[in-house]
């Protein structure tokens, strides 16, 4: 970039294309919310069949493209603020050691050399000549001409080759501000199509990438989100935002913003929601690629009779070739399923109090994701759902369901109070019962997290709410370990059910009023045999093993449905038969008939 493009150069021009950018971004979102909330749910209220199914298929689509549009449109308002941010410190820069030029009556070329007229002490009855200085910005060539400078005995060279050197550092940065930003700016077009596929969605998340690494010294010049800030501080930071740090922060950073407690649930759904799209476009590749790698195997074979050896003519079997394959398929496609399954909830729901908002996702080791059917920041009940053993990515379809059946009997136990019910997975759960789910070091680590979860919703609410933790098998050690460590968490009421003990041995450690803790397993509830902690068990000594048939005592603290532990009880069925349907059905069944009841009671404020 030479000096009279620079000169000439407008920042502002770049920031008023930033805006128009955000404004379609803007439009874009506007127009996603409309379809989703408006158009789409009143088709599926007053319209079926086949021409309706049809119709939403194509409404979600351009939902979905829309999204796109909001993404990219966001990132290129970004890029353009970074690009006119680096070109207005590089243009003031050239105005300063222009404006020293000129004070000093020195001459400024085209080329940005500077020309100094004679100057100095006379010798020999003449003033030391004056002359020309040209910008370097190697670094020896520049402390050559420092070192030249200093030894003329006209002191205006001194200060040309000065600001000389600023010019063409000037010019530099420019120049070098220009050739980045031009390939990245390039990056964010769209394919020539209509159709917004896993592909674009992958290069979304690459686009990101590279905005924002180009972006980061305009990034730094932004206030920064608190480094391990508590709910009320990242809040704070979020407030002082104006409209265009926050699009742009939102833009390149949504895991920032998506996991920050006591920001607007909207803003985490906003940031979660393009979290979403970027990782389901890399599973839908990933599984596309295990496709073409590993063949569908012939499905039906001839049938042999056991007893005989001799082939039964006309009958045939599913292969067990087959069968593998399509474990290994199920398998490979786990992630995918789950992650359109929580889309699926933004495509259905029924009206506004139902509306799901994605306040956590994370795709990595076993995935983590925190969803809310309804308002977290305007509901006058919030119950958070914390699920147990085996809860992953991959089968989290199960765990929201359980979640929207809470908060639709919640509407219809108490129907003049709105409820947003939460599943939060925002921890690494254990993943088998008789081996992780021994060890309490996994709700060591997720006690700190529930209650920076917690204390947010408390934080962004607007106004006061009543909140309940449900706790379900280990989810109950979780949010008994919770809200023993934090006396001061904003928690209302406790729901444990399944539970292999809490991490107390008594109801008023959990730090909220007795009554207010409520505990219930099912008869045929395996996890009744929970043993006492390992190690407790000594083997030379029987009396030790009368723990294991006491009323109160197993593997984390006192059964939190006993009389020594001091809370509350509620009836449940006695659930399915061990073996009768799975190994532990009765574990799973406290989503059902007056159980549910019981706990919507509960969490909006009653008694079951």
């Amino acid at each position: 970039m030479d000096l009279a493009t620079l000169r000439a150069l407008r920042p502002n021009r770049y920031t008023d294309a930033a805006d128009g950018y955000r404004a379609a971004s803007g439009m874009a979102s506007t127009a996603r919310e409309r379809i989703d909330d408006e158009i789409a749910r009143s088709l599926r209220q007053s319209l079926k069949g086949e021409a309706a199914t049809e119709a939403l298929g194509q409404l979600q689509a351009l939902s979905g493209n829309f999204h796109y549009v909001q993404v990219e449109c966001g990132l290129a308002a970004t890029a353009l603020d970074a690009f006119a941010h680096e070109m207005t410190a590089a243009r003031r820069k050239l105005e300063a050691a222009l404006e020293d030029a000129r004070a000093a009556d020195f001459t400024v070329g085209a080329d940005g050399s500077v020309t100094y007229p004679a100057g100095g002490e006379e010798s020999g009855g003449e003033r030391p000549h004056g002359g020309s200085a040209a910008g370097l910005t190697d670094p020896t060539a520049a402390a050559l001409g420092r070192q030249a400078g200093a030894l003329d005995p006209n002191p205006a060279h001194r200060r040309a080759q000065d600001i000389a050197d600023r010019i063409a550092a000037a010019l530099q940065d420019a120049t070098e501000a220009d050739e980045k930003w031009a390939p990245k700016l390039r990056a964010l077009k769209a394919d020539d199509d209509l159709t917004v596929s896993a592909g674009d969605w992958t290069d979304a998340k690459k686009d990101t990438e590279g905005v924002l690494e180009g972006a980061a010294g305009y990034l730094d010049s932004l206030p920064h989100p608190p480094a391990h800030g508590t709910p009320a501080e990242n809040a704070a930071w979020w407030t002082s935002l104006t409209d265009t740090q926050r699009a742009d922060y939102l833009s390149v950073h949504p895991e920032t913003v998506g996991a920050l407690d006591g920001v607007p649930a909207g803003v985490r759904d906003e940031a979660n929601r393009t979290l979403l799209s970027e990782a389901r476009g890399r599973a839908e590749l990933d599984y596309d690629a295990w496709l073409r790698a590993h063949p569908e195997p012939e499905r039906y074979t001839d049938y042999f009779n056991p007893m005989t050896g001799t082939e039964m003519k006309g009958v045939t079997v599913e292969s067990q070739a087959w069968k593998d394959w399509k474990e290994a398929r199920d398998d490979a496609r786990g992630r995918l399923g789950s992650m359109e399954a929580i889309e699926a909830r933004f495509d259905g729901y029924a009206d506004e109090s139902t509306r799901p908002y994605l306040l956590g996702f994370d795709d990595k080791d076993n995935g983590r994701v925190i969803m809310s059917v309804g308002d977290p920041d305007t509901a006058d009940n919030v119950v958070t759902y914390v699920p147990g053993t085996g809860a992953r990515l991959s089968s989290v379809d199960g765990d929201i369901s359980r979640a929207e059946l809470l908060q639709d009997q919640a509407s219809v136990v108490d129907p003049t109070h709105r409820t947003a019910s939460i599943m939060w997975l925002g921890y690494d759960a254990p993943q088998d019962l008789m081996g992780d789910a021994t060890d309490a070091k996994y709700a060591d680590n997720a006690r700190d997290s529930l209650s920076s979860f917690l204390t947010g919703v408390d934080t962004a609410h607007h106004g006061q709410v009543n909140s309940t933790v449900l706790g379900h098998s280990y989810g109950t050690l979780v949010a008994g370990e919770t809200m023993r460590d934090h006396p001061d968490l904003p928690v209302d009421h406790a729901i444990l059910v399944g539970s292999p003990g809490v991490g107390v041995n008594h109801a008023e450690d959990l730090n909220i009023p007795a009554d207010r803790v409520w505990a219930a397993t099912a008869k045929n509830d395996l996890v009744n045999l929970a043993p006492p902690p390992a190690g407790t068990l000594a083997p030379l000594n029987p009396k030790a093993y009368m723990r294991l048939f006491d009323d109160h005592s197993i593997m984390y603290g006192y059964d939190p449905t006993s009389d020594d532990f001091g809370g509350q009880r509620f009836k449940v069925a006695d659930g399915k038969l061990p073996g009768s349907d799975g190994p532990m059905p009765a574990h799973s069944q406290y989503w059902e008939g007056a159980s549910l009841t019981s706990m919507a009671k509960i969490a909006t404020g009653g008694t079951p």
